[in-house]
């Protein structure tokens, strides 16, 4: 059983959440505040109208993720990460005071600048959000931790935006979002000094207040890991998406569904909840393991959701808006509110595992500057995807088209991430098999090195079998298998998707083996997690047969641990060659158990015979006797 603690049993990791989700409500509370207040008063600056002043609003607080967003993530990374948080927070009593002050004297200009701070405050309290996160958990707990950050984050968009709405239109509305705003910015630091005090930062880190130099020099930084850009493009489509349809829902209600304003409070709770339950539901489904199978998975529902938004009937715009209680009892209410429920169930799926793939896989000393990255392209592409809408709109099209549109973009976005990185569809090839097919249980992640190059070996069962392991190490890994694995239907196909490196034996193609321990020692050097088979061939009767000496070769020429493992359970499957050849006969086992036993790493000078005795070792005692060597 695993003894680590939950990270919310951790008080240091406790209060950074309670931190950010506080940080999170004021946020929302107090845009959403100012806005309703400017629609109730018809406030206005410099002769613009109020409908223009609430478009500038968003444009107004956005605007610092742009100017101030690469200079937070340099700050972050030179400096201890506490002291960052404390002082972000020492900042927003101020801001919020500045606020209170705004709406007590009802002063416009005085708001506005204090909505400038305040997503100044965001911009800077970002990169840091995430960034902590791998200094306050254990690795394992990572998908767990930014499951919960993800799931704060949504309700307290949620219970931000209602507060603000309900408080500013009460009897002294705006005394009382003063008093909230100060309260809750007081609190939120009070909180912060319980963080504890981490790692220094890297000195060496120049931060640089003008915008321009240092936003392209941490885009660079963010390019530099494949799949942390890729993650990272794929988290501001996210925001591109949730954006358009938020800004969409309110239209869809009145225009579509002749609907009061009430309901799209009800659109924007559903959507919330639904992304909070999606990102718990990540980490129930991910374990301890980063589950990238999840994003195309994700990326599915949110398609097919949004697509049957287009599909529904619309209500005749004769009469009195509908309120609450009689959308409710309309034909579509139940519809568009699974639909909207499961999009954004969805969309939890799919944004949490990129958040945790790029705090793992950004250099430690790099993090806050790749999530300030990420915050500027998010930032970006939120703006273009509002100058899309308000073209869409200038053209006249229905409402309901905008869902086709996003959906098709969906789509699209989902096909070019993963053809540029094919890792998320091995792992989710990787997820269906072992999370659907079978009922796969993993003991030892711990013992895979997180970071540097090594050597994973493991018994040969079935064709699938590297699917079983890739979707069970946190990190990418490389196989090596015969070169007629490339022959196969489908299965070559998702070979070479997966960049597997084939291998012959010397009598068949000897430049194709030199090749391919070429290949071997290059990835190896470069840091990363190669798997061999030793046994060089899959089993035909079940027994695992004699390690070859290729192994020893591998590790003579670039020495670095060997972690043995055991796969036990997939012989007798449709991709085994139990009963005639392997995907010659119809599957009759389906929910079958399956284990992968990972154990400690060993020295490059074992020789494959204890490598042999090892993995068989840890295999069920019924295993068969090694057959010998051919």
């Amino acid at each position: 059983m695993d003894s680590t603690p939950s990270p919310l049993r951790r008080q240091g990791f406790r209060a950074f959440f309670a931190t950010q989700l506080l940080t999170a409500f004021n946020d929302n509370l107090f845009k959403n505040a100012v806005v309703i207040w400017i629609s109730a008063t018809q406030a206005s600056l410099f002769g613009v109208s109020p409908a223009a002043m609430i478009s500038l609003c968003s444009a107004v607080f956005i605007a610092p993720f742009f100017l101030f967003s690469a200079s937070a993530g340099q700050l972050s990374d030179r400096r201890e990460k506490t002291s960052v948080v404390r002082a972000v927070k020492i900042a927003e009593i101020a801001i919020m005071a500045l606020a209170g002050a705004g709406f007590v004297l009802h002063s416009l200009a005085t708001l506005m600048g204090a909505l400038f701070l305040m997503g100044t405050h965001s911009a800077f309290f970002g990169p840091v959000k995430y960034s902590i996160l791998p200094q306050l958990v254990a690795t394992e707990q990572l998908v767990e931790g930014t499951a919960l950050v993800e799931m704060g984050t949504f309700l307290a968009i949620l219970l931000g935006t209602l507060g603000g709405g309900i408080l500013v239109l009460m009897p002294q509305g705006e005394l009382y979002v003063a008093l909230t705003v100060a309260g809750v910015a007081l609190i939120g630091f009070a909180l912060s000094t319980r963080v504890p005090r981490l790692a220094e930062g890297d000195p060496s880190v120049r931060v640089d207040l003008n915008p321009v130099t240092p936003t392209f020099e941490i885009l660079r930084i963010v390019k530099k890991t494949r799949a942390v850009f890729l993650s990272v493009l794929g988290i501001s489509w996210f925001w591109f998406f949730g954006a358009v349809l938020l800004s969409v829902l309110p239209v869809f209600a009145r225009e579509a569904l002749h609907a009061h304003e009430h309901v799209v409070t009800l659109f924007l709770a559903v959507f919330c909840v639904g992304i909070a339950l999606g990102s718990v539901g990540t980490e129930r489904i991910s374990g301890k393991n980063l589950e990238l199978g999840l994003v195309p998975f994700g990326s599915i529902g949110l398609t097919l959701f949004t697509l049957d938004l287009y599909f529904v009937d619309t209500v005749s715009g004769a009469g009195e808006l509908m309120g609450l209680e009689a959308f409710l009892e309309t034909a579509q209410s139940t519809r568009i509110l699974i639909d909207l429920f499961g999009l954004s169930v969805f969309g939890g799926f799919f944004s949490v595992p990129l958040y945790t793939l790029i705090q793992e896989r950004s250099a430690p000393k790099e993090r806050s500057r790749v999530v300030a990255g990420n915050n500027i392209l998010n930032a970006l592409f939120m703006a273009i995807g509002a100058g899309m809408l308000a073209w869409l709109f200038s053209l006249g099209l229905r409402v309901q088209t905008m869902f086709l549109i996003l959906a098709l973009l969906s789509a699209a976005a989902a096909a070019y991430i993963y053809t540029l990185l094919p890792e998320f569809l091995i792992r989710f090839l990787a997820f269906l098999l072992g999370r659907v097919m079978y009922r796969l249980k993993v003991s030892g992640h711990e013992n895979i090195p997180e970071t540097g190059g090594a050597v994973l070996v493991c018994n040969h069962v079935a064709f699938n079998d590297f699917l079983i392991i890739a979707g069970s190490v946190r990190r990418p890994v490389r196989f090596v298998m015969d070169h007629n694995m490339f022959k196969l239907p489908v299965v070559s196909s998702i070979c070479r998707a997966g960049k597997v490196i084939p291998i012959a034996p010397a009598h068949e193609n000897a430049s194709l083996m030199e090749s391919a321990f070429v290949k071997i020692a290059e990835e190896l050097r470069a840091g990363e997690l190669v798997c061999i088979y030793p046994e060089g061939k899959i089993t035909k009767n079940g027994e695992m047969n004699a390690f070859k000496a290729g192994i020893e070769r591998i590790l003579r020429e670039t020495p670095v641990p060997v972690v043995p493992m055991a796969l036990d359970g997939l012989w007798g499957s449709f991709f085994s060659r139990k009963g005639g050849p392997a995907m010659s006969k119809l599957p009759r086992r389906f929910r079958a158990k399956l284990t992968l036993t990972i154990d400690k790493p060993l020295p490059a000078t074992t020789s494959a015979k204890e490598l042999e005795d090892k993995v068989r070792a840890m295999l069920p005692a019924s295993t068969p006797a090694p057959v010998a060597a051919e």
